[in-house]
């Protein structure tokens, strides 16, 4: 699951890396989320499929340099800043009720409102068009994606 606001620059990574993930020729028991600032709006699908893990991927304020990552505990949610969600991740985790959850925060650079003229072209679904990430989040991505790609 990614979550971001594709409208603020770096908090789009999330987004981003399942937007790539798309388009991999993946397992077909993998379900990828673009959940947006929204995860909350997932929580029955997650339910209702009963995943052996969770991925959830953002950007986060943990302190680091912009694009370093790192797997986030559970209990450090309280301790790192992420402002686009409505919900706070860790209730989210408790309310989706899995054992198997992976947080996955990204250090972001910039996640401030983009302008119109930094916005990515419209994809052919029009749904999912996404601003630019910057230099080092945009290499962490592509990091994640590789992994990922080779993984599942």
């Amino acid at each position: 699951m990614g979550i971001g606001n594709e409208l603020k620059y770096d908090d789009g990574v999330g987004p981003f890396i399942i937007s790539e993930l798309n388009k991999l020729n993946l397992n077909d028991n993998i379900l990828l989320i673009n959940a947006q600032t929204v995860p909350e709006n997932f929580t029955g699908k997650i339910r209702m499929e009963n995943p052996t893990h969770v991925i959830l991927i953002d950007a986060c304020l943990m302190g680091l340099n912009p694009g370093d990552y790192r797997i986030v505990d559970e209990n450090d949610f309280a301790n790192i800043g992420i402002s686009t969600h409505s919900m706070s991740l860790s209730y989210f985790v408790k309310f989706i009720n899995q054992d198997n959850v992976l947080f996955i925060g990204i250090e972001p650079e910039l996640m401030e409102l983009i302008d119109q003229d930094s916005l990515g072209s419209l994809d052919e679904n029009l749904m999912n068009f996404h601003g630019e990430l910057t230099d080092n989040v945009l290499k962490s991505a592509e990091e994640i994606i590789e992994i990922f790609g080779e993984l599942l």
